[in-house]
C-alpha cells in the first residue's frame, strides 16, 4: 500500500511562557488538528484515527489526542492514542499512522504532536504525597491532626519534570558538550552553524516559504502566526555567550542549544488509493522509515550517524541521491563528523567505510531547532513537513528526515 502525506501544518513555535501558557496541550493539539482540517478541507467524519505524540505529559488529559479530537469536533466514535518517545514522539506517532494504513485498518490518520513546556506539571515532593494520601484515609480528626503535625517545611519542596536522562542523570547539554569534544567541533563551528540556523530561518520566514505555520487566536492574547526565536545575531555577539552546561570550558551555548518552547504539529496521511479518490493531490509518499537506539550514556546524540546507512540501504538508494536533508539539530556537528569518519564506521558500527559528507548546503535551508524552536512532542511533524515542502519548493525527489531522542534513540524517515 502507497502511503501518502497530503499535508502538514503547525502552530507558531513560541518561547516557553510568553504568550502560550494560557493554553492547555490539547489547546494547542486542537488549533493544529482544526488547521490542518481547514487547510485541506477535509471532512471531519472522513478521519479514521487521530494519534499525537507528547513528552511532558499533563495529569488531566493524559491522552491529549483524545481531548484534542474532542474538542476539535472530531466524532467520538473516531480512536484517538497519544505516544510518548522523547524527542522523536511526533515521529513515533507518524510511523504508527504509517502501520495502521499499511495494515488496512485505516485509511485517513491525522498524526502530530505537542508539547507546552511553559506550562510543566509539577508535583509535590514524595513525602508530601505520602502524607496527603495518608491524610485521605484518616477516619478521626485526631488522625488527621496527628498527621498534619507530622508535615515539615522540607516537604514543601516542590519536584519539577526532570529534563535529564533517568539512566545517566545527564542532561543532553551535558552529553553534547562531551561529544563535541570527543569529536574536536570547536566553539567556532558551533557559532557559525548556530548563525547560519537562524539566518536562514529568517530568510525563509521573511519570504513565506513557512507556510506550514498557522495563525492561531489565543484568548486574551490576539493572533499569533510567527515563531518568536528566531532571532538573527552576529558572530561578535555570538562569541560572547557563555558555556551553559559544562563551566567554564564547555563549548555548548544557549545559542547552539534548542530553546524550550511551546506547539503543536499536524499531518495529514492517507493511502494513496483514498487521497486519488477524495480528490487530493499527494505532496509526498512515505517510503521508508527506521528506528536505532545507541548507549544512552557516550552515544546519546549519536543515532542520526548510526541510521543514516541503515535506512539508505534499506530503500536501495544513497547518500548522493538525497535532495534535501532536515536533521533535529541537537548535536548535529558530531554527528556529521561521525559521518565522515572511517575510525568511528569501522570501530563503532562494524562497517568497512564511512558513510560519507553529508552536503550542507542540502541541510535545514529554512532553519531548525536551533532557530525554530524545538516542542519535544511536535518537532518531529514539523521536519517531516518542512522536508515536504522544500521537496516541492527545489523539485527534488528524495528527502532524509532524522532526529535524535532521550535515551540515546533516533529515527530516520524517508
Amino acid at each position: 500500500i502507497n502511503i501518502v502525506l497530503v499535508e502538514g501544518v503547525r502552530t507558531p513555535f513560541l518561547l516557553s511562557g510568553t504568550i502560550y501558557n494560557d493554553f492547555m496541550a490539547h489547546d494547542l493539539a486542537r488549533a493544529a488538528l482544526l488547521g490542518l482540517l481547514n487547510k485541506t478541507s477535509l471532512p471531519k467524519d472522513a478521519v479514521d484515527y487521530i494519534v499525537y505524540g507528547t513528552v511532558i505529559q499533563e495529569v488531566k488529559t493524559s491522552n491529549v489526542a483524545r481531548e484534542a479530537a474532542l474538542g476539535a469536533g472530531i466524532s467520538e466514535k473516531i480512536p484517538a492514542h497519544t505516544v510518548t518517545m522523547a524527542c522523536i514522539s511526533a515521529n513515533q506517532a507518524i510511523t504508527t499512522a504509517v502501520g495502521l494504513i499499511a495494515a488496512g485498518q485505516c485509511d485517513v490518520v491525522v498524526a502530530g504532536g505537542v508539547e507546552t513546556m511553559s506550562d510543566m506539571p509539577i508535583r509535590h515532593s514524595r513525602k508530601m504525597r505520602k502524607t496527603m494520601l495518608t491524610l485521605n484515609k484518616a477516619k478521626t480528626l485526631s488522625q488527621r491532626l496527628t498527621l498534619l503535625s507530622k508535615i515539615r517545611l522540607g516537604y514543601l519542596t516542590p519536584e519539577l519534570p526532570a529534563l535529564t536522562e533517568f539512566s545517566t542523570n545527564e542532561t543532553m547539554g551535558h552529553s553534547a558538550d562531551r561529544l563535541t569534544a570527543a569529536f574536536g567541533v570547536s566553539r567556532r563551528e558551533q557559532d557559525e552553524f548556530a548563525f547560519r540556523s537562524h539566518s536562514l530561518a529568517k530568510k525563509a520566514q521573511d519570504a513565506g516559504l513557512l507556510s506550514d505555520v498557522l495563525s492561531v487566536n489565543v484568548p486574551g492574547k490576539g493572533i499569533v502566526s510567527k515563531d518568536n526565536g528566531i532571532r538573527p545575531s552576529s558572530m561578535e555577539q555570538l562569541e560572547k555567550l557563555k558555556p551553559v552546561f559544562i563551566k567554564p570550558h564547555g563549548t555548548i551555548t544557549p545559542a547552539s542549544s534548542s530553546f524550550l518552547t511551546d506547539g503543536a504539529s499536524a499531518v495529514l496521511l492517507m493511502s494513496e488509493e483514498k487521497a486519488l479518490a477524495m480528490g487530493y493531490k499527494p505532496k509526498a509518499y512515505l517510503r521508508d522509515f527506521v528506528f536505532v537506539s545507541q548507549d544512552p550514556k557516550d552515544q546519546l546524540l549519536l543515532g542520526p550517524s548510526y541510521a543514516t546507512p541503515e535506512v539508505l540501504e534499506k530503500s536501495g538508494i544513497t547518500l548522493d541521491d538525497i535532495d534535501v536533508f532536515e536533521f533535529h539539530e541537537g548535536q548535529i556537528l558530531a554527528n556529521l563528523k561521525a559521518m565522515d569518519s572511517d575510525w568511528f564506521a569501522q570501530t563503532c558500527m562494524g562497517r568497512k567505510s564511512k558513510v560519507g559528507v553529508l552536503p550542507i548546503e542540502k541541510l535545514n535551508l529554512w532553519g531548525g531547532s536551533l532557530s525554530l524552536g524545538h516542542p519535544f512532542g511536535a518537532t518531529g511533524a514539523r521536519l517531516v513537513t518542512a522536508a515536504v515542502n522544500r521537496l516541492k519548493k527545489e523539485g527534488g525527489q528524495y528527502a532524509l528526515v532524522a532526529a535524535c531522542a532521550a535515551g540515546g534513540q533516533v529515527v530516520f524517515d524517508l
